[in-house]
């Protein structure tokens, strides 16, 4: 095998996304192990080993003494057709075994295109699609990460999901494992019914779903009375003592962000409606600076990294930035280390603030106002001003700034044509704010708005709304396109067609494995590469499945309907996602959780240092 493996990393590009052997990875004493856990990420080395929450779970892992937690990433077209040649299967990075020799496999799903790829992960390892189909010596295959809030278009693929926060989920599920190993007493059946007992551990298959007539969820029913009958996540109450690596598996190739990760605290105080992410991660639990403070220290000296990078949805929300900022100046610039803020806000950016993060050097400055007028931000309750957007912007320019990136989105409910050219007319109107700037820079100014189509999202007060469908989608990009007259103005959007199948994606039942079975089939892969994704296959799959498209992105989906992922409790209730859709088609705006508590029902998660004020009695 070594051999075969040699020579094939010789005939492919980039060799090095396969080699293994990095500085930092764990290497463990098989003869000492208990459970030999693969963490697949679904894309390529480059972008896997950029994700914060592998690293933070491979860590997790790898602390216990009798678990060893080893990595796997998709192969490239050009090593996984060497692969097919040679019958190699897929292999994991430390050890070079097969993959399908584990006893857990284990995939992050952090983006509904990238399904396919899980499957013909799954093919290259040798482990059955279907979970029906796997006998006793297959390993437990378990998904988790933002998509799993939706597990059910990927349910008949799955033994199991970890929905939330897996640092001690996945540990408590794997002890489970070797539990029920070392007591003679696994099998496959019992210890899924085990599993499914755990905070967080949703087995599809232990729970039966019936459909009504008009296609629309009737029930979720267990097939057990001792398993719950919603599954609620689970959470990481005190973020001070998470676990957060000391050191990182360093590569030997560039990846997509090579730099310190520092997460700073989970969730967001915002509530806006179109944010999954916003939604799912509640309650806010916050690090202190100085636990964060020497997290980055320990990183820096354990990579030499010279940039930071401080992560969160958003990061100037954090109530303790300022103090932060300092503690990390007192060493950064003296190590020439650069300080990164990468979701910053509007509406409370500074001078103080941006000449900070670039103590060490000049970095680009992005803003999201989501929508181009201020009864569309309203409507979403993106609680921006355009008065706070011009004033950011100027502060930018008087700091020698004069390029800025701004995001926004079409196809949000209740959008019109003034909402539109409202988009266009906001980037004019930065433009002319950097000419009225009296200390801008010489050089000419560049705004590039980056337009992506709405995608209806589980657990966001729009989780009922319609996507447009795709001509009309289409036709407002071309609108859009065709007002941007402006030179220094730049203009991109997302392919329309790639999200109409991530909405299919993200609002699917669970027959919707067979599309995406389909679509495997028909050689898909690497759906969110431009240059793999086919729409017409992925239609020509659907139709295989006898499932029609548009019941899934274009239409609005019943108040009293049964949704596919309510399964799952995340935490926030039905409740406040309803009257929260309510407010936005009154185009009334609802207070951050810092401001005021909107009753969104996070409060019963608990957690510490958490911005909801009804943490008194946390689970």
């Amino acid at each position: 095998m070594a051999d075969k493996r040699s020579t094939l990393l010789k005939s492919v590009s980039k060799p090095g996304r396969y080699s293994g052997g990095e500085y930092g990875q764990v290497i463990k004493n098989k003869k000492a192990i208990n459970a030999r856990f693969a963490f697949c990420f679904p894309d390529t080395y480059e972008i896997g080993m950029s994700n914060l929450g592998v690293r933070i779970l491979y860590g997790a892992l790898n602390a216990q003494d009798d678990i060893w937690c080893e990595r796997v990433y998709a192969p490239w077209v050009d090593m996984e057709e060497k692969m097919r040649q040679m019958q190699m299967p897929l292999t994991a990075h430390e050890s070079g075994d097969p993959v399908g020799d584990f006893d857990i496999v284990a995939f992050t799903l952090q983006y509904e295109l990238s399904y396919t790829n899980v499957l013909n992960m799954l093919e290259l390892a040798r482990i059955p699609l279907y979970a029906a189909d796997r006998g006793e010596d297959a390993p437990i295959v378990i998904g988790g990460g933002p998509c799993a809030y939706n597990a059910e278009p990927m349910a008949d693929f799955f033994d199991c999901f970890s929905i939330g926060e897996g640092e001690e989920n996945l540990v408590e599920f794997t002890r489970l494992y070797i539990k029920m190993k070392l007591a003679g007493t696994y099998n496959r059946r019992d210890f899924l019914h085990e599993a499914a007992k755990l905070r967080g551990i949703y087995v599809p298959s232990l729970y039966r779903v019936t459909y009504n007539e008009d296609n629309t969820v009737n029930s979720y029913e267990p097939i057990y009375d001792d398993i719950p009958r919603r599954v609620t996540k689970s959470i990481i109450k005190d973020m001070d003592k998470a676990y957060f690596p000391k050191d990182l598996v360093m590569p030997y190739i560039e990846t997509v962000h090579d730099r310190i990760m520092l997460e700073v605290y989970r969730g967001c105080i915002r509530g806006c409606r179109f944010c999954q992410a916003g939604m799912v991660y509640r309650p806010v639990r916050e690090k202190t600076p100085e636990v964060l403070c020497n997290q980055a220290k320990c990183l820096f000296e354990a990579t030499g990294y010279d940039e930071i990078s401080l992560s969160s949805l958003s990061i100037s929300d954090y109530s303790r930035l300022p103090e932060l900022c300092d503690l990390l100046l007192d060493w950064t610039p003296k190590n020439m280390v650069n300080l990164s803020l990468p979701s910053l806000r509007v509406d409370n950016f500074s001078r103080e603030l941006m000449e900070k993060v670039e103590s060490v050097r000049s970095s680009s400055l992005t803003f999201a106002p989501e929508a181009g007028t201020q009864r569309l931000r309203d409507v979403i309750n993106k609680n921006v001003t355009e008065e706070e957007l011009m004033n950011t912007v100027g502060t930018a320019f008087e700091g020698g700034k004069s390029s800025v990136k701004l995001y926004f989105m079409n196809g949000l409910p209740t959008e019109t044509e003034d909402d539109l050219r409202g988009i266009s007319e906001l980037a004019s109107r930065v433009i002319d704010k950097f000419y009225r700037t009296p200390n801008r820079p010489k050089r000419a100014p560049q705004v590039t708005i980056s337009v992506a189509c709405f995608v209806p999202k589980p657990f966001t007060p729009f989780q009922w709304e319609p996507q447009d469908d795709l001509e009309t989608l289409k036709k407002k990009q071309e609108f859009l396109r065709s007002i941007i007259t402006d030179r220094k103005i730049r203009y991109n959007h997302h392919d329309a067609e790639v999200s109409r199948v991530e909405a299919v994606l993200a609002r699917g039942d669970r027959r919707m494995s067979a599309a995406i079975f389909e679509a495997h089939r028909a050689g898909q892969k690497f759906d969110a590469w431009s240059e793999f994704f086919s729409y017409e296959n992925w239609l020509a799959a659907f139709d295989a499945a006898g499932l029609d498209m548009s019941f899934y992105a274009n239409r609005r989906f019943g108040d009293d309907e049964i949704l596919p992922w309510e399964i799952i409790d995340c935490g926030v209730t039905r409740e406040f996602f309803a009257r929260e859709r309510d407010r936005a088609y009154a185009e009334k705006t609802t207070k951050n959780c810092r401001e005021q508590c909107s009753a969104c029902g996070a409060n019963k998660l608990g957690g510490e240092r958490s911005w909801c004020p009804n943490t008194k009695n946390p689970l």
